[in-house]
């Protein structure tokens, strides 16, 4: 997988890093997914001994999910849409408030091929990563129409990322804030 900045970095290699800097923090995690549908969880519980950082995963691919299982306001949704920068940290933080974690990152996207418009097109993907202590850090991302497959890919991968950056800013990669 190439970063935004051209490095080379694998989805396991994040997911070990995500893993490594929870455990430093002492933090368990939980992940609030709708567009890669489980894929980030999926990525950290693959690596043998997650179950000391890996709290839940929240798969919440309907709005009615995202309203019941994370408390994501249905009037928050229909003001701003499913893929949109406020929802993605509402889910983010209503992974904290339904999970034992410290951490929790989220992703809502249009992965396509349809479903997308001029002001949200296909490729859209907002994420959200959020602390316990009340650090929230996000970013939106416009992969264009690169296919289903690898917009989902490259979501996990950015979503592994921004957990790194919420944890340890000095440590952050692919050019996210």
């Amino acid at each position: 997988m190439t970063s935004p900045t051209g490095t080379t970095v694998t989805t396991e290699a994040l997911a070990v890093r995500v893993l490594e800097a929870c455990r430093r923090h002492k933090s368990m995690l939980a992940t609030a997914e709708s567009c890669t549908g489980g894929m980030v969880a999926a990525a950290l519980t693959g690596i043998a001994g997650s179950s000391d950082v890996v709290e839940r995963g929240f798969v919440t691919y309907s709005n009615e999910a995202k309203c019941e299982l994370l408390g994501v306001p249905a009037a928050l949704i229909d003001r701003y849409g499913a893929v949109s920068a406020e929802v993605a940290a509402a889910m983010a933080e209503g992974a904290l408030r339904h999970a034992r974690a410290f951490v929790a990152v989220s992703v809502t996207g249009i992965a396509g091929p349809g479903g997308g418009s001029e002001a949200k097109p296909v490729g859209l993907v907002h994420f959200a990563a959020a602390s316990g202590n009340g650090r929230l850090v996000r970013l939106e991302r416009r992969y264009g129409s690169l296919g289903r497959s690898a917009i989902r890919e490259a979501a996990t991968a950015d979503a592994l990322r921004l957990v790194i950056t919420l944890l340890d800013p000095d440590q952050a990669t692919g050019g996210l804030p």
